[in-house]
């Protein structure tokens, strides 16, 4: 019954397409959600697979292959080649869109993404074999009505590569994330397992996949898949910018003005208000994962106090596994809300230290 609904949905479009397929010898693959025209097979190249015409430069005399555009040599188009295709009607298919935008260059790859029902789901992909294609696309077919007061919207893709996945459970361990990706998705490139900023106590991770179409794919398979990797709450996006330079920020050189090892920090006047707690021991607690240190113990001690509210303390941090505790001084300003005077001066001293072992490590 499920079938017969799903036949039955938009029957005249989907009718005409299977007649264009065979009036024209279009071969369309549909795998994960997506229908794909053009393009080779995951991880072959069209001279690896031989899909060249007779007489090009390679010498091969091999029949073109349905696979790759015909005449086909090499791998993929470089960055630049591929536009986004969005607000298309649902009901519409391949035997038109094809065509219109091979109009303006010559297509490596078209890709229209499928609802369970057989509609579209309002977006696709084309990949020009050149950026001046993909240039043509543009100046031609933004706000192209395709169909009366129905224009659509054609854009450069952004081609993420990178997701993050969220709700990770606590167990799970890096070497057992790798595999899982490994087995039930394709072209994962480097797997990054951090302390969530979010929620305590779970684990996130940065997947960086070798093509947009693969991390796309890997998105689809790890959401629907209901792949839970051992968390109850697991959530995949695309990552974003704001999130990765934040979960960078350690990695950063630190000025030298900041390292003093095993020398006491003097502050000789009040210092500028100091960055959130809570955010300074996520980044902490990352670095010290990542190499293999324990878990930072901090000392804080008030030395002294202003009457305009300002307060000095002296501060140490002791890493197990790391050779030497960091000291220092630092001023803190009263306050009757947010953060306590201690917990700024231990946000200032994991600050420290946090600058001392990204020098070192």
């Amino acid at each position: 019954l499920l079938q017969a609904w799903t036949n039955g949905i938009n029957e005249a479009s989907k009718m005409a397409l299977l007649a264009w397929e065979r009036e024209t010898g279009t071969e369309l693959v549909q795998i994960n959600g997506q229908r794909r025209y053009g393009g080779p097979p995951p991880g072959m190249s069209g001279e690896q697979l031989g899909c060249v015409g007779p007489g090009s430069a390679a010498g091969l005399t091999t029949a073109p292959c349905p696979c790759v555009p015909a005449g086909w040599v090499g791998g993929p188009p470089p960055a630049g080649t591929e536009v986004y295709i969005a607000r298309l009607p649902q009901d519409i298919y391949e035997n038109t869109l094809i065509p219109l935008f091979e109009s303006v260059g010559k297509l490596y790859e078209f890709r229209l993404m499928m609802t369970f029902s057989g509609l579209n789901r309002g977006f696709a992909y084309a990949m020009y074999a050149s950026p001046q294609g993909a240039r043509n696309a543009i100046a031609t077919f933004h706000r192209f009505q395709v169909r009366q007061g129905c224009s659509i919207v054609v854009c450069w893709s952004t081609q993420k590569h990178e997701l993050i996945v969220s709700g990770l459970d606590v167990s799970v361990s890096q070497q057992g994330l790798e595999a899982m990706l490994q087995m039930v998705t394709e072209g994962i490139l480097s797997v990054t397992l951090h302390a969530s900023p979010c929620q305590r106590p779970a684990k996130l991770a940065v997947l960086k996949y070798n093509s947009h179409r693969a991390a796309a794919l890997a998105k689809k398979t790890l959401m629907e898949g209901n792949r839970r990797l051992g968390g109850a709450g697991m959530r995949v996006d695309w990552l974003d910018p704001q999130l990765k330079q934040k979960l960078q920020l350690w990695e950063e050189k630190p000025s030298s003005s900041w390292v003093h090892r095993g020398k006491n920090l003097a502050v000789s006047r009040p210092a500028a208000p100091p960055p959130l707690l809570q955010d300074v021991l996520e980044i902490l607690e990352i670095l010290c994962w990542k190499h293999r240190l324990r878990t930072p113990l901090f000392i804080t001690k008030r030395v002294q106090a202003k009457a305009n509210g300002w307060q000095q303390f002296w501060y140490q941090v002791v890493v197990p596994g790391y050779h030497v505790p960091v000291s220092g001084f630092t001023w803190v300003l009263q306050d009757r809300q947010g953060q306590s005077e201690h917990e700024k001066a231990k946000a200032v001293a994991a600050l420290h230290i946090l600058r001392v072992l990204g020098e070192s490590l």
